[in-house]
């Protein structure tokens, strides 16, 4: 893949976010809240994404005034990306070419994924001599390994809460520092 800037471009707590499942094969969402804390971005960075278009939530959008945003782990993993991307200084017109091109593509594959950049365009490389290919053009590039954003997407998320996207109740995470969840869990069984 190139994408510039003009367009020419499994294991946690919470089941089916793996490459297993589909994009549409979700079972558990997450609210705004809990995205921004596994994604390391504000509210506000969430809401504007999803606002103009960047990374919707494709569990649940917001319906007016008061109901709640649903992302799925996938976009969970598209947020932390375009975070890293942002912090390395790509434009948001350059990613959001790169999340065009992810989105259309279907999400397949995406940990074995490394984006590469040079801070003008972003390259997909999925095997090691496309990596070395794209080094081998003399041009300083830096990677992100999406594998690495997958895992830590879902080490952040297994400490969060979740919730069912068929009945909307609250899966606790699984962190053993918090006592009130720890009991919760202890009552419901």
């Amino acid at each position: 893949m190139r994408s510039s800037g003009d367009s020419t471009a499994a294991s946690g707590p919470f089941p089916l976010h793996g490459s297993a499942a589909g994009p549409g094969a979700e079972t558990v969402g997450y609210r705004g809240p809990t995205a921004c804390a596994a994604a390391g971005i504000t509210y506000r960075q969430l809401d504007y994404w999803a606002r103009t278009g960047l990374v919707e939530p494709s569990v649940r959008p917001a319906y007016g005034s008061g109901t709640q945003r649903l992302y799925s782990f996938r976009d969970v993993v598209v947020l932390k990306i375009v975070k890293r991307f942002l912090d390395t200084g790509v434009a948001l017109q350059n990613i959001r070419a790169a999340v065009q091109h992810l989105r259309a593509r279907g999400f397949q594959d995406l940990e074995r994924m490394t984006l590469m950049s040079d801070g003008a365009t972003v390259h997909e490389c999925t095997s090691p001599d496309e990596v070395v290919s794209l080094l081998q053009g003399g041009q300083g590039v830096f990677g992100i390994a999406v594998g690495v954003v997958w895992r830590d997407v879902e080490a952040a998320l297994s400490q969060l809460h979740g919730e069912r996207v068929d009945t909307g109740e609250t899966l606790i995470g699984n962190n053993p520092a918090d006592e009130l969840a720890r009991r919760r869990r202890d009552r419901a069984v």
